[in-house]
């Protein structure tokens, strides 16, 4: 069930080992960044799987907002708002 107010963020099964097996967290409405620091507050080390040492997401992370692509929004600072939905999703290679 939804939190009043939350941003709805889907947490892929490649990460979900992170989050003790939860499919959906709800979190507090802010920037991507911020969400993700959420994330790593409820689930220490989270961060530290899906971003590298510069502060950026890794190359195999995509963050979409609503549908969007965040690379195309403000990335990191593409703002959420109550009732929005964000995916993270692993990127897929394959020919």
């Amino acid at each position: 069930m939804a939190t009043t107010g939350a941003v709805k963020v889907k947490i892929p099964t490649m990460f979900r080992k992170l989050t003790g097996n939860e499919s959906e967290v709800d979190l507090a409405p802010g920037t991507i960044g911020q969400l993700i620091d959420q994330l790593d507050e409820r689930f220490p080390g989270f961060k530290g799987q899906i971003m590298n040492e510069a502060g950026e997401l890794h190359r195999f992370v995509n963050v979409y907002v609503n549908d969007e692509d965040a690379r195309y929004l403000e990335q990191l600072e593409t703002k959420t708002n109550e009732g929005d939905q964000v995916a993270l999703l692993p990127s897929v290679a394959g020919g």
